[in-house]
């Protein structure tokens, strides 16, 4: 078996704004396995480690890539890899797909047989109230009926505003609303704008504090009249017996699951089977991959039979893409199965 990796720069349509800043350029590599004797069949995957965030962004990533590469054998070193989560996710589904007989198909399901869509939210990225307004008039013309905003970059109580004015117009019913924090808000006034927000119905609140507080989250989690949900909370913690421990000490009521950041798709699935455990929720986001990983991510998801909104983006954010069986339809992805 062969493995290798080639690196691509995507480039986003408009930047993309988050609490740590912006991103205007992607860098991914593509994965390809092939067998030796037979080349033309090939199986791609994808490892997007994003920069500040992932807990294998390190200055030497591409020298460890080229590392497994050079000593793959055909099997996934995983308990070497469970530190390089975006490596993991990249080797998983490549073999995945080289083991599949149908051509983008990685896992057989209603979803790729074209006869069920997964629900996803509308995601407004962060920036002026009027380019955020915007973006919430597009997705709700579009059929969305979960908008999820990322907050936390300009003032609070130009955001309040704007989801006050939501709630004006749509009420719980009608539109599920959902703000991610990104870690953004101080523990000394988190749980003060938790009480404000849940004044709005708002469903959950990602990430209200940044991580590795794990005292104080716990606490918030405990105190919090909007369910919290963890996402960068997660990154790091790769070994099964300390997700337990976390779980148990902050008792958040939903997980964010990641495959690209939070331990490939075994990762992924340990953090799930503990949740459950524990009854705590969970739906599963990407992480600005390009289409080949969200494919990959995309027909996953469908084996979990979720029906909640899910966090899947579109491909749709980057100037040049590779070809995609995925498309959206109202708030729903689907995959083309023809």
């Amino acid at each position: 078996m062969i493995l290798s990796y080639k690196k691509h720069i995507l480039q986003f349509k408009k930047p993309a704004g988050t609490s740590r800043g912006v991103y205007t350029t992607r860098e991914v590599y593509i994965l390809t396995v092939q067998e030796k004797n037979n080349p033309q069949k090939v199986g791609y995957g994808e490892c997007a480690p994003l920069p500040d965030l992932s807990c294998d962004a390190l200055p030497d990533f591409e020298d460890i890539l080229k590392r497994v590469c050079e000593n793959f054998d055909g099997t996934i070193p995983t308990d070497f890899l469970r530190n390089y989560p975006s490596i993991l996710f990249g080797i998983e589904t490549a073999l995945k797909d080289f083991q599949s007989t149908q051509t983008n198909i990685l896992w057989e399901s209603n979803f790729t047989k074209g006869t069920a869509g997964i629900p996803i939210n509308g995601l407004i990225w962060m920036g002026s109230y009027n380019s955020m307004k915007e973006q919430i008039k597009e997705k709700l013309e579009k059929g969305f009926r979960c908008i999820k905003l990322k907050i936390g970059a300009i003032d609070f109580e130009e955001e309040y505003a704007l989801l006050k004015k939501i709630r004006r117009e749509y009420d719980a019913s009608e539109i599920t609303l959902r703000v991610d924090a990104n870690g953004a808000f101080s523990s000394e006034v988190a749980l003060e704008k938790l009480e404000r927000l849940s004044r709005l119905n708002i469903h959950s609140i990602e990430q209200p504090i940044r991580a590795n507080q794990w005292e104080e989250m716990a606490s918030l989690c405990k105190k919090t009249p909007l369910p919290i949900a963890l996402d960068e909370e997660l990154i790091g913690v790769n070994d099964i017996d300390r997700k337990s421990e976390l779980l148990d000490f902050i008792a958040p009521q939903f997980i964010i699951l990641k495959p690209t950041l939070h331990g490939g798709i075994m990762g992924a699935t340990e953090w799930i089977e503990l949740a459950k455990k524990r009854n705590i929720g969970y739906w599963i986001t990407s992480a600005l991959e390009s289409n080949i990983g969200l494919n990959a991510i995309a027909q996953w998801c469908a084996t979990l039979h979720l029906t909640s909104h899910q966090g899947l983006g579109t491909g749709a954010l980057f100037v040049e893409n590779f070809p995609t069986p995925l498309f959206i339809d109202g708030e729903h992805l689907w995959f083309k199965a023809e």
